[in-house]
């Protein structure tokens, strides 16, 4: 992620994502970024300065409730493709406010 945009990953993370933000050890702090939990799941955003997004490797995530969460995204104005080539599996593609790529699994 780019230097100085944490508040931007908290609420698309934690606000809309539903994610709960984890304290990062003092040390690694003073870099900057943000980490991220939901279930068994960690996020960690790394702050670089030269930063260009992840547009094509991307994360996996299974949601509990998916059909809310695409909603809420979609309320706030994220881009949603749910493409329909694997046949039985609910996802959709989505980026961050950084333009990094993750896939939502129903």
């Amino acid at each position: 992620m780019p230097r100085g945009e944490e508040q931007q990953a908290r609420t698309f993370y934690g606000a809309l994502l539903g994610m709960k933000e984890l304290p990062k050890p003092a040390e690694l702090a003073k870099r900057g970024g943000c980490w991220f939990e939901s279930g068994g799941v960690q996020l960690h955003l790394g702050v670089e300065n030269d930063f260009r997004p992840a547009k094509k490797a991307h994360p996996g995530l299974r949601c509990r409730d998916y059909a809310a969460l695409v909603g809420r995204l979609r309320d706030a104005g994220v881009e949603v493709n749910e493409p329909d080539d694997i046949p039985g599996v609910r996802r959709c593609h989505v980026h961050d406010p950084f333009g990094n790529r993750l896939e939502l699994v129903g």
